[in-house]
C-alpha cells in the first residue's frame, strides 16, 4: 500500500467502484484497527508536500466499524511532536474522546495510545487531530459505522466524499497572516466598479450609507471566508479538481454518497448538475428524505444523499467554496476517463443588512454615534453582557407571536427561536435558482428518547474581533475564562447561541447530541455541529447524560485556536 501512496494513488478507500453491499477494498475494518501517524513527503495536486499521514495516506484511511462492536483503535505517534485523534460525532467515554488537556493527555512522540469504546450508533462520521493545527495538513479521515439493523433507505453502492482544504503554507504562518492583516487572503475585495453597480441598483444614498457602515466596523462586506482559494487547494478524497477523482456507477443503480466536510476553514455548496439528490442523513443521523438540487455543508458537518443516475453518462460532483474563490470536484461516471462540464462559479456575494442586524436593529434611523456603539470589536465582554437583548426584536416578531410558550415563559420544546433563519441556506445562495437544503427541512423519523421539556436555558454569544483576529464566547477567549460551563448530570437544557459576529460559525459539542430546535416539534433533528449564520439566534436541546469534561468550540480551526473554545463539565 505504501507504494500506491507514493505514486499519489491515495487514499486507498477512495476506490472508484466504491462499495457495493458485498465488496470492500482499502479500508481499515474494525473492531480492531492500528493507525500510525507520520509526516511524510507526498504529492498533492502534482506538487511536493509534507502532509501528516495515517498509515501512509493523507487524508487518512477510512475506518469502518459496526454498531454493537467494542472498538479497539491503537494509534502510534511516529512524529516528533504530540498528536491525538478525536472521533468526531461519536458518543463515547470522555477519556476516549481525544482532546488533549480536556480529559486525555495526548499521545507523546513514540507512544501508542489505545482507544477503546463501545460503538452505540451508526452513520457517516470522521476523525481528525485535536492537536495544534495538524488537521490543516491532512490529519483527518472518514469514519463509517454500519448499522446493526436495516436503515430506512435502500441503495446499491456507496461512495465517501471527503472535502478538505489544503495549503502549501505553514499553518502557523496562515494564522500569523490572519492576525496581522484583516482580509489577508481576500483577493475579491470590492472595486469602484462594484460601487457604481450598487449605485445603479440601490441609489447613491443607500450605497454610501452601507459602505460607510462597513468602513466604521473596519470590515469588508466580502469577509465571507477568512482563508480562501488564494492559498487553499480544495480537495475531494485527497484529489484536486484537475486530478478529477472518479466515482463509478452502473446506470440504474441507487448510490449513497456520504459527504463529509473535513476542512479546516471552508464551507462548501455541493451539487451534481443533472441529478436530483435526496438527503437521508445529517451528521450521521437519519432524517426524513428531502429532495434537493444543492446543499451547503458547514465545516465538520456530514450529509448522506442518494442519487439515481438513469443514463450512461458522466456527472460533475461540484463543491463550490462559500466565498466562490475555488471549488473541489469529482466525476460520477459509468467508466474511468470520462468528464462532464464544470459549472461556472458564482460571483462572491456581499454581506447585507442581516449580517449587521445581529440584533435586528433598524440601522436606517441610527446616527453615527449609535453606529459607533455597534462596533463590537471595541466592546468588552462586560459591555456586551450589559446590552439588553430582551427588548431587541431579533427580526422574529412573527415567530414570537405564533411560537408556543409554556407557563414559565420558555418556548415549548422544538419551537424555533425568534431570530433564527432556518428557512435560509445562507449568503450567496439564490433561493429561486434551485432547490437548496435549509435547516428547516431536517426532520427526524421518530422522536428522540428524552421527551422532557428543557428545565433551563443557557445563552451564549458568539463574539469576535475580526481586526485583531480574536474569537470567543461571551467576549472572553479560552485563556480568559476561569472555569468550565456547568451542565447538571442528566438535566434537560436548552442551549441558545446568538451570533454577534459577521461570520458563520460551525459550533461543535463533544460527547452529547444537540437537538436543533428548527420548528419540527417532536421530530427535531439531532446534530453534533450547528452552523450559526451572522446575526442569527439558534437553540438546541441537550440531555446532559455524559458525565465528565467535554470540548465545546467553533470548528473553524483558526477561530478555535484564537480562543473560541470552552470546556463543558457534566457533573
Amino acid at each position: 500500500m505504501g507504494s500506491a501512496a507514493a505514486l499519489g494513488l491515495r487514499p486507498a478507500w477512495a476506490d472508484p467502484w466504491g462499495q457495493t453491499n458485498t465488496y470492500a477494498k482499502g479500508i481499515e475494518e474494525g473492531p480492531e484497527v492500528a493507525l500510525a501517524i507520520r509526516r511524510e513527503s507526498l504529492e498533492i495536486d502534482g506538487q511536493a508536500a509534507r502532509p501528516y499521514t495515517i498509515n501512509g495516506e493523507s487524508p487518512g484511511p477510512m475506518i469502518r466499524l459496526k454498531e454493537g462492536q467494542d472498538a479497539v483503535l491503537r494509534v502510534t505517534n511516529l512524529l516528533d511532536e504530540p498528536t491525538s485523534i478525536h472521533w468526531h460525532g461519536l458518543i463515547l467515554p470522555p477519556d476516549q474522546d481525544g482532546v488533549p488537556g480536556v480529559s486525555f493527555a495526548g499521545i507523546a512522540p513514540g507512544e501508542t495510545f489505545t482507544y477503546r469504546f463501545p460503538v452505540r450508533q451508526n452513520g457517516t462520521y470522521w476523525y481528525h487531530s485535536h492537536s495544534g493545527l495538524q488537521e490543516q495538513l491532512g490529519h483527518a479521515g472518514p469514519l463509517i459505522i454500519d448499522a446493526a439493523e436495516r436503515e430506512p433507505f435502500r441503495y446499491d453502492r456507496e461512495h465517501v466524499l471527503l472535502l478538505t482544504d489544503w495549503t502549501f503554507e505553514d499553518p502557523m504562518a496562515v494564522f500569523r497572516n490572519l492576525k496581522t492583516a484583516e482580509g489577508y487572503y481576500n483577493f475579491q475585495e470590492r472595486t469602484i466598479g462594484d460601487f457604481f453597480a450598487d449605485v445603479r441598483e440601490k441609489g447613491f444614498a443607500a450605497t454610501a450609507e452601507m459602505r460607510g457602515m462597513w468602513a466604521k466596523m473596519r470590515m469588508s462586506s466580502r469577509d465571507i471566508a477568512d482563508v480562501t482559494g488564494s492559498t487553499y487547494t480544495y480537495l475531494l478524497n485527497g484529489h484536486s479538481p484537475e486530478e478529477n477523482w472518479t466515482a463509478l456507477f452502473k446506470a440504474g443503480e441507487r448510490i449513497r454518497l456520504r459527504v463529509i466536510n473535513g476542512s479546516a476553514m471552508s464551507y462548501f455548496d455541493v451539487r451534481i448538475p443533472g441529478l436530483k439528490m435526496t438527503v437521508v442523513a445529517a451528521d450521521g443521523q437519519p432524517v426524513q428524505p428531502v429532495p434537493v438540487d444543492e446543499f451547503r455543508i458547514g465545516v465538520a458537518e456530514t450529509y448522506d444523499v442518494l442519487v439515481a443516475p438513469e443514463d450512461d453518462t458522466a456527472y460533475t460532483i461540484f463543491a463550490e467554496s462559500m466565498d466562490r474563490s475555488g471549488y473541489a470536484r469529482a466525476t460520477l461516471a459509468p467508466r474511468e476517463g470520462m468528464a462532464a462540464e464544470i459549472p461556472e462559479r458564482r460571483r462572491i456575494a456581499d454581506r447585507g443588512m442581516e449580517a449587521m442586524g445581529a440584533h435586528g436593529m433598524d440601522h436606517s434611523s441610527m446616527s453615527d454615534s449609535d453606529m459607533e456603539g455597534m462596533d463590537h470589536s471595541n466592546m468588552s465582554g462586560d459591555d456586551r453582557e450589559g446590552m439588553d437583548h430582551s427588548e431587541m426584536d431579533h427580526g422574529g416578531s412573527m415567530a414570537r407571536e405564533s411560537a408556543k410558550t409554556r407557563g414559565n415563559g420558555m418556548l415549548a420544546a422544538g419551537e424555533a427561536q425568534p431570530g433564527s433563519r432556518y428557512d435560509q441556506a445562507g449568503i450567496g445562495i439564490d433561493p429561486n435558482a434551485r432547490r437548496t437544503l435549509v435547516y428547516r427541512d431536517l426532520k427526524a423519523f421518530t422522536p428522540w428518547p428524552d421527551r422532557r421539556e428543557p428545565g433551563r436555558e443557557l445563552e451564549l454569544h458568539l463574539t469576535g474581533n475580526m481586526e485583531r483576529y480574536m474569537w470567543s464566547f461571551d467576549g472572553k477567549t479560552f485563556s480568559e475564562v476561569t472555569g468550565p460551563i456547568h451542565f447538571e448530570k442528566d438535566e434537560r437544557l436548552r442551549l441558545i447561541l446568538v451570533n454577534d459576529t459577521m461570520m458563520e460559525h460551525p459550533i461543535h459539542l463533544h460527547g452529547m447530541w444537540m437537538e436543533l430546535e428548527n420548528g419540527q416539534g417532536e421530530l427535531i433533528p439531532r446534530k453534533h455541529t450547528l452552523n450559526i449564520k451572522p446575526g442569527e439566534r439558534v437553540s438546541a436541546l441537550i440531555t446532559a447524560d455524559a458525565e465528565g469534561s467535554w470540548a465545546f468550540h467553533c470548528h473553524l480551526l483558526y477561530h478555535m485556536d484564537a480562543g473560541m473554545f470552552r470546556v463543558v463539565k457534566v457533573a
